[in-house]
């Protein structure tokens, strides 16, 4: 019956979904006050149904009820027990039930929580959020059904991806999710505001939270996926530009240039066309990921593939959502004012030429990523890989550091140019004192676009503080903090990445017992390979003893695994760290001669990309603690100040 009471509550959900459509209409459109009081209980039904669906699902996972087709599909009885929880999202339809539970929660999180907002516009976004969530109770219930019956049930499950049998897997999914989701929030925001032409301040300060949470989630997600991606499939890359890769990429760069427009409308009322066609673009951008994981139309270790029917149905809602709001937006668009003007010389400016570097490597991505799957439809073979990526994006991200250098420095309305470059002249410096460094001591010669990112990490991490010289520490805003802590990260992570590209070294070798390598000043001994046996597979499991200057400082263990559920060999890579990079070492197949595979990488400072974009994420969450406590004591100001018989501050205007 488990199974049951979650299909019971997924079709129950649906029809409050629709219910929560028509009292939108007729509270925006009729006026009708009982559809406005009754408007919210429906949305916090509704997540409170897609949770307990969601719950079920988990429990059908845990309990291995091979009666249920999902299950026996992607479980198997002797997983592990964290492999078994988190094995209900790896796959096609419990992700998109994750995505449709996630979206209502939010859904009754806006009813719930959501002030600033006029209640018109709160009311017409909820009723978008309801008709987003349509489409998706449609896609679930009509051709993605997690809860369907097997009949008879199967003995055991044919066993979860083993490359997805990992602990990131328990949190990587959830947190893109989440951040998709965020979008989706956003998207129905502005397409409430438009259908009640309240595009202003009051709508970007309504919306920045939200953005601002899933930028954070895209963040956290994008950065365990990328570790993930590093340590498990024994690659020693940090980044492939795989397709779907880039499908959660391309959100991230949407949402940070919503996350910037947004602010510059809440906090100087300008940029309002802008944040309402960024907010379209970043879910748009979410959908078409969605699309390319659950078309079938990819190859990839990340991608769920399955029949190309479901990718038409996910297409057509990418149609009518994403086209019905440009639409409503080529409609509406003459009715939102131009906002506040500014100078060329301005914050504002500046994170203008922000937003289209953003938007312009995130169209050179999408193109990147679409145009193989669009030539292999007309019969022609093409591969866009990391020499595309790489040629086009370097430069275009060295150019976005450079403004990240000056957006800070610069004050909001209008400023001047002598001002701009005395603020900015420790951060020049910085730039070029790095760049002489890397070009007179670097121990190889690197190239320009490596030379100039370590120049321009050290100029954004000098800039990046500067919002706090001369201030009381005390009394700084918490979100500033966080501002400072996001950028430092930037720098941080380009640091590494320069580091990785420019001075990796690699020892590849067909090893024995015996036998000793030398790589970067440290010594690897292979001293002898063993098979051991795990839960759910066996692995042939290497000893690796590693030195330098003589001394021991540690002894690793790859391993070559081999999976029976389903049958698939992998590899287990062993990260030795230091405080100035890793040793990536790697088991192979073995060879007929017997010796084995060795796969031998030095890796210096390349811990900096996953530290700095942690940072991001950390410096995004301060903002959003400081910007939620601020809204918080200005609407207690507010309610205050609305008693009867409340005192007028000195200064403020009654």
């Amino acid at each position: 019956m488990i199974a049951e009471t979650g299909l019971a509550a997924l079709w129950l959900a649906a029809m409050l979904a629709g219910l929560q459509l028509l009292l939108a209409w007729s509270a925006v459109a009729q006026g009708n006050d009982d559809a406005r009081r009754l408007i919210r209980p429906v949305a916090i039904a509704q997540g409170v149904l897609t949770g307990l669906a969601m719950a079920l699902l988990i429990l059908l996972f845990i309990r291995s009820d091979m009666s249920v087709y999902l299950v026996a599909a992607n479980s198997h009885s002797a997983k592990p027990f964290i492999y078994k929880f988190a094995g209900a999202w790896g796959n096609h339809e419990g992700s998109m039930l994750l995505w449709v539970a996630v979206m209502s929660v939010a859904g009754a999180a806006v009813a719930l929580f959501e002030r600033e907002l006029d209640r018109r516009t709160h009311i017409a976004t909820l009723g978008a959020q309801a008709a987003i969530s349509l489409g998706f109770y449609a896609f679930l219930l009509f051709a993605s059904n997690p809860f369907k019956r097997l009949d008879p049930p199967a003995v055991d499950g044919q066993g979860l991806n083993p490359l997805l049998q990992d602990p990131g897997l328990a949190f990587h999914p959830p947190t893109l999710y989440l951040g998709y989701v965020g979008l989706s929030v956003a998207f129905s925001f502005a397409v409430g505001a438009l259908l009640t032409r309240a595009v202003d301040a009051r709508f970007a300060r309504a919306i920045r939270p939200w953005v601002l949470a899933a930028w954070i989630m895209l963040t956290i997600g994008i950065t365990a996926g990328s570790y993930w991606a590093y340590y498990e499939l024994g690659w020693g890359g940090w980044w492939f530009w795989d397709p779907v890769e880039n499908a959660s990429l391309m959100p991230w760069l949407a949402a940070t240039a919503l996350l910037h427009s947004a602010t510059v409308l809440a906090t100087r009322d300008a940029l309002r066309a802008w944040t309402i066609m960024l907010s379209v673009i970043a879910f748009a951008m979410s959908m078409i990921g969605t699309f390319l994981v659950r078309s079938g139309i990819l190859t990839s270790v990340h991608a769920f593939a399955v029949d190309p029917t479901r990718g038409s149905f996910i297409l057509a809602l990418l149609g009518i959502y994403i086209g019905g709001a440009l639409a409503l937006f080529a409609l509406r668009v003459h009715t939102v004012n131009e906002g506040a003007r500014f100078d060329a010389v301005s914050r504002e400016a500046m994170l203008v030429v922000n937003n289209l570097l953003l938007c312009v490597i995130l169209g050179l991505v999408f193109v990147g990523t679409l145009y193989p799957l669009l030539t292999e439809m007309m019969g022609v073979r093409v591969s866009v890989g990391p020499p595309y990526f790489n040629a086009i994006i370097g430069p275009l991200a060295i150019a976005l550091m450079a403004a990240l250098i000056f957006g800070p420095l610069l004050r909001w309305r209008r400023d001047e140019t002598g001002a701009v470059l005395r603020r900015a002249a420790p951060a020049l410096i910085a730039v070029v004192l790095a760049l002489g460094a890397v070009i007179a001591f670097a121990p190889r010669p690197v190239g320009w676009l490596t030379a100039f990112g370590f120049a321009a990490a050290a100029g954004v991490a000098v800039a990046s503080i500067a919002p706090l010289w001369k201030r009381n520490l005390r009394r700084t805003p918490l979100f500033t903090y966080g501002m400072v802590l996001a950028h430092l990260g930037c720098a941080v992570s380009l640091a590494g990445m320069a580091s990785e590209s420019a001075f990796s070294q690699e020892r590849l070798a067909a090893a024995r017992p015996g036998d000793r390598f030398e790589i970067a000043g440290t010594t690897v001994a292979f001293d002898s390979v063993m098979p051991i046996a795990g839960p759910n597979w066996t692995a042939m499991q290497a000893t690796l003893t590693v030195s330098r200057n003589g001394h021991v400082i540690g002894v690793a263990k790859p391993q070559a695994r081999f999976f029976t559920d389903p049958p698939t060999p992998t590899t287990e890579s062993v990260q030795m760290t230091r405080w100035n990079g890793q040793l990536y070492l790697v088991l192979g197949d073995a060879l007929e001669d017997g010796r084995w595979q060795l796969r031998i990488w030095w890796k210096p400072f390349v811990t900096l990309i996953w530290f700095g974009g942690g940072l991001i994420a950390f410096g995004g969450a301060l903002a959003l603690v400081g910007r939620v406590r601020r809204g918080r004591k200005q609407g207690r100001a507010a309610a205050t100040m609305a008693e009867p018989g409340a005192a007028i501050p000195a200064g403020a205007t009654a």
